[in-house]
């Protein structure tokens, strides 16, 4: 490793966070653990206070990722995804990823009365609720809380939930998702959506809320929360062209 940083132009935090960099890159590699605070005070010549913000800047820039009691680790490279209709199983595939799941809870129920609007079951109908973990290559990536309805998929509990949802619809039940609404906000991780996740708690959280139909008919509604340090999206945006208002201006 390098030896002490110098007074400068540029910031010794900014100087240690280009080393730090370097290191997790060239030496240590995803899931190594970085030198300690004291470690980094000695060989650099800086104080605390410089190494606790150099490393906080790379966990923000999600370089870095912290968990309690064990240390600070290089991250994990986020896997990058575009918007598209797809299940997790072939969008991991696509990514050259092995998916596999977790099957936590698969019970008949009455959903809330969003999702049963939603799902179009009117005032009795039933909604199967399957709850699994998301991995790819052995790793816990999502978190998804799905609700399904029971007239359109009978004894849904009886199949094999832990493969692709969506290739099971179309080979058991002849009814292929293929059009879906999808909204997607930012969280923090509690406590239960870490543990399940193996992450540590308040873990940023990409979560999608997604719809999806087969011909017309409603046939999923799920809620996927995905690590946000683990998981990313790309985006391709096209411009409006401007408009001309009546006199002849463009606005």
């Amino acid at each position: 490793m390098a030896t002490f940083l110098t007074n400068g132009p540029t910031p010794k935090h900014e100087q240690l966070s280009d080393r730090l960099v370097e290191l997790a890159r060239a030496e240590l590699g995803p899931g190594a653990v970085i030198p300690s605070e004291r470690e980094l005070m000695a060989t650099y010549g800086v104080s605390r206070a410089t190494v606790r913000k150099a490393i906080e800047n790379l966990i923000a820039d999600g370089l870095l990722t912290r968990i309690p009691g064990k240390g600070t680790f290089v991250a994990q490279p986020r896997i990058e995804s575009n918007l598209h209709l797809a299940s997790f199983s072939q969008d991991m595939r696509s990514r050259g990823l092995t998916p596999s799941t977790r099957l936590m809870r698969v019970d008949e129920e009455r959903p809330p009365a969003d999702i049963a609007r939603a799902l179009r079951l009117g005032s009795s109908g039933l909604a199967w609720r399957v709850d699994r973990v998301r991995l790819a290559d052995g790793q816990p990536m999502a978190l998804e809380n799905g609700w399904y309805p029971r007239s359109l998929l009978p004894a849904l509990d009886t199949q094999d939930l832990t493969g692709s949802l969506y290739q099971l619809f179309v080979e058991e039940y002849g009814h292929p998702i293929d059009a879906a609404e999808q909204t997607l906000w930012g969280e923090s991780a509690d406590g239960a959506t870490a543990r399940r996740l193996e992450a540590p708690v308040h873990t940023p959280l990409l979560v999608f809320r997604r719809l999806s139909s087969s011909r017309g008919r409603p046939l999923e509604h799920v809620v996927s929360r995905y690590r946000g340090d683990r998981y990313q999206l790309h985006m391709s945006l096209v411009g409006t062209p401007p408009r001309k208002n009546r006199k002849g201006r463009t606005t």
